[in-house]
């Protein structure tokens, strides 16, 4: 039964997946558009800009337009890896 579970999730996970895109608007090519540092910045910080973001229009999470690819890459690694969210999620806490 655990693989028929593997499957549907990987399933699930691609069709959700591709209903995600970019528009071209989000994304620009000047030097001054936040990229990777930014992005893994901007990751770090996720918390608390959400919790901001829900007091003040003017606190957003995400930055619109980004540079793209490695902007995106850079929130993922801030929030994951910078953010605790790999440490949170292990079972094993040492000790």
């Amino acid at each position: 039964m655990k693989p028929v579970r593997i499957v549907t999730a990987i399933a699930l996970a691609m069709l959700v997946s591709a209903c995600a895109s970019q528009i071209d608007a989000g994304v620009s090519e000047t030097a001054d558009a936040p990229g990777f540092l930014w992005g893994l910045w901007h990751g770090f910080i996720f918390p608390w800009s959400f919790i901001g973001s829900l007091f003040s229009p003017e606190i957003a999470v995400y930055s619109v337009p980004n540079s793209g690819g490695w902007y995106d890459f850079g929130f993922f690694l801030g929030i994951t890896v910078l953010g605790g969210g790999s440490f949170f999620g292990s079972k094993k806490r040492g000790g």
